[in-house]
């Protein structure tokens, strides 16, 4: 019988690599300050030049490691490529947070098939082919690993006023969680998810610009702050959930309740 320590509930990811995809903005931004804070070596991924090194110069001065990578979710090369530049830069990926996405807030009938195809290219192939390419460089490497897929409590629920195609996409990510964890199980790799409720990020600060506040439709009248994610992502990607593959997490403050 394995002996774990009393509690069992470490968050110290020292000696771990992660790379979190959308790291620009929002969630992906806070996620990695928060993987960086906890000891592990943070690969920051997105499109945005500046704004990756805006961050890296924040997690540096915050006196963790990071490297920087300008990453477009819908290109399957620079995926690839991403993730041996990072092996090289920081070393194998053990944690993985596909966190990157955007929203379509437009009734399908209004869709042209370009905006279709960019939802879910960004949503739903880039995570997936990225999961592939980590999972292929652990199982080669006999390594543990986690992978946290961001879906979204919009996966679960959709009152028919538009984005009905970004709500398909993160049900999209909820199965493609549950189905990897179960075909990589076997090499200790844990896969799972979260899906937020509304937090504050740029793409809610749209949403509320187009529909007003949203706070007021809410059982708490209040919308969620990234900290408020914090222990999930911390238990997800540390010894803590060595248990735990399949999962989705919701995180949504009883906002799905009212």
């Amino acid at each position: 019988m394995t002996d774990f320590s009393l509690p069992n509930n470490s968050y110290d990811l020292t000696g771990q690599v992660a790379l979190v995809t959308g790291a620009t903005s929002g969630l992906g931004w806070h996620f990695s300050r928060v993987l960086a804070a906890s000891g592990a070596k943070v690969a920051i991924a997105g499109r945005r030049r500046a704004r990756l090194e805006e961050l890296s110069a924040l997690i540096r001065a915050e006196g963790g490691e990071c490297a920087e990578f300008e990453l477009d979710m819908t290109d399957a090369a620079a995926i690839e490529t991403v993730v041996k530049d990072v092996a090289s830069s920081l070393g194998t990926i053990t944690i993985l947070v596909n966190n990157a996405g955007v929203p379509d807030a437009q009734l399908a009938t209004k869709m042209d098939v370009e905006l279709i195809d960019r939802v879910l290219d960004t949503n739903v192939r880039g995570p997936f082919i990225l999961a592939r390419e980590v999972a292929k460089c652990l199982i080669a490497e006999k390594q543990p690993g986690r992978i946290i897929n961001i879906a979204s409590m919009a996966a679960y629920q959709y009152d028919g006023n538009g984005a009905a195609l970004y709500s398909v996409s993160k049900a999209a990510i909820a199965r493609m969680t549950e189905a990897l964890s179960v075909e990589w199980a076997r090499f200790n790799i844990n896969v799972n998810g979260i899906a937020p409720g509304v937090f504050a990020s740029e793409m809610v600060d749209g949403m509320q610009q187009r529909m007003g506040d949203l706070a007021g439709y809410f059982p708490r009248k209040r919308i969620g702050q990234p900290s408020q994610l914090d222990t999930t992502l911390l238990f997800l990607s540390s010894p803590a959930s060595e248990c735990v593959t399949g999962t989705i997490v919701k995180v949504d403050d009883g906002q799905s309740n009212k």
